[in-house]
């Protein structure tokens, strides 16, 4: 049975409560990721989803100066957008159980901890590949 070390992504991109929102914004462009878990002195503290920048962003419908987009980007800091409340696997966990957390919870990933350190990250995207495996492989009709 795969576990979820199997299909997570590894050592994952991490950013600091301390740091810009443009910052992760960049990390986030960069890596083709929507979440950063949150890391401070090697302990997680929060995950800032692509969803948490545009709140702190208040995109509005109308067009507003591009100094006001430059001054949050540079000044407002992940630990002020990020949730903090964060679901965590372990890399035993079955794909079965993140799967199900994440359906539930309506997440669309989640850190793994390996004994308080994180390891790795779960998404949908390496959920979905490893479905897209089992069907290229005839492993489920």
């Amino acid at each position: 049975m795969k576990r979820v070390a199997d299909v997570m992504t590894h050592d994952p991109k991490v950013i600091g409560p301390d740091s810009p929102i443009g910052e992760a914004l960049r990390s986030m462009r960069e890596g083709g990721f929507r979440r950063l878990p949150v890391v401070e002195g090697g302990r997680l503290v929060g995950i800032l989803s692509d969803r948490d920048l545009r709140q702190a962003m208040n995109i509005p419908m109308i067009v507003r100066e591009k100094h006001y987009d430059d001054y949050v980007l540079g000044h407002v800091q992940v630990g002020t957008c990020m949730t903090a409340e964060v679901l965590v696997l372990s890399p035993q966990d079955s794909l079965e159980k993140a799967a199900k957390l994440m359906r539930d919870k309506k997440v669309g990933g989640c850190p793994v901890l390996e004994d308080g350190r994180l390891v790795g990250m779960i998404t949908e995207s390496d959920l979905l590949g490893y479905l897209i495996e089992c069907l290229e492989r005839g492993m489920l009709i």
